[in-house]
């Protein structure tokens, strides 16, 4: 079965609005960003006749903001020994522009974020259908939807139910015989006959989702430093990152492999963490 792109940002537009329900809910809101989903492997089972949906589960964190104050660094190095030896020390004299700058080293506190799994299951026996026109009771409109969708020259089969929700124009059409959803999924949209009038609804994969594992996490950073002292310098905030880490790769101030520096000198500015 085929899940386009239009169909997987709408599930997880409704994902999303689901994640903020439980947030609420335990009094913590999260901006969980969109995502794209790549599928990385498929499991083909012997008798596909069978299997009437395709499942599948991933895990998403969140993002966790941190605001960077003016005169402040961000420092990433590529390992943890290097950034914790580096807060051991403590303070550590720079050289920037000729002139020695002390500057104090510290642990990187995060806010809270979330973390949760996310198990989908992709019916191979339904479909939603979207956009049905509202000009018919609701009862004449569920007719509709059954003889529409079982006209086999527009790749139509026999309907089971028809799950109609005449306030959301929309519907879940169950058939009979396995292949039908998949062959009316390949044509986007579909002709929905009522009375005279012919209307192209438009159709979707039919999607369950549920999360579980919903998590609540905070720490401090491992490999992530937080830098002070760089109030009043005289220099654009690229270089100052360059001279940063010049210092931090050298051995003999203690330091190692640097992954990023982000610096702030004119306003504040906000860095994001992953898990």
């Amino acid at each position: 079965m085929e899940v386009d792109e239009e169909s997987q940002r709408r599930f997880l537009k409704e994902l999303w609005s689901e994640q903020f329900t439980k947030c609420e809910e335990n009094k913590i809101k999260e901006d969980i960003t969109e995502t794209k989903l790549k599928f990385a492997s498929v499991e083909n089972p012997e008798n596909d006749s069978r299997v009437l949906n395709i499942s599948c589960s991933f895990q998403v964190s969140s993002q966790i903001p941190y605001e960077l104050q003016k005169g402040q660094a961000l420092i990433t190095f590529e390992k943890e020994e290097v950034a914790q030896n580096v807060i051991r020390k403590g303070k550590h004299c720079v050289e920037i522009e000729n002139e020695d700058v002390e500057i104090v080293a510290k642990p990187v506190p995060l806010n809270s974020g979330v973390r949760f799994q996310v198990h989908l299951e992709v019916s191979k026996m339904k479909v939603r259908v979207n956009e049905i026109p509202d000009e018919l009771p609701e009862d004449q409109m569920r007719d509709k939807l059954e003889l529409s969708f079982s006209k086999s020259r527009n790749g139509g089969g026999e309907v089971e139910n028809v799950e109609y929700d005449k306030l959301a124009r929309s519907a879940v059409i169950t058939f009979v015989e396995l292949g039908v959803a998949d062959q009316i999924l390949k044509k986007r949209d579909y002709p929905l006959y009522t009375n005279r009038n012919c209307h192209r609804v438009i159709i979707s994969p039919y999607m369950e989702a549920h999360l579980e594992k919903y998590q609540v996490f905070a720490g401090v950073s491992q490999r992530t430093v937080l830098l002070t002292g760089f109030k009043g310098l005289h220099v654009d905030e690229e270089t100052l990152e360059d001279l940063i880490i010049i210092h931090f790769q050298r051995v003999k101030n203690g330091g190692g492999e640097v992954e990023v520096v982000k610096c702030s000198l004119s306003k504040p500015q906000i860095a994001y963490f992953e898990e």
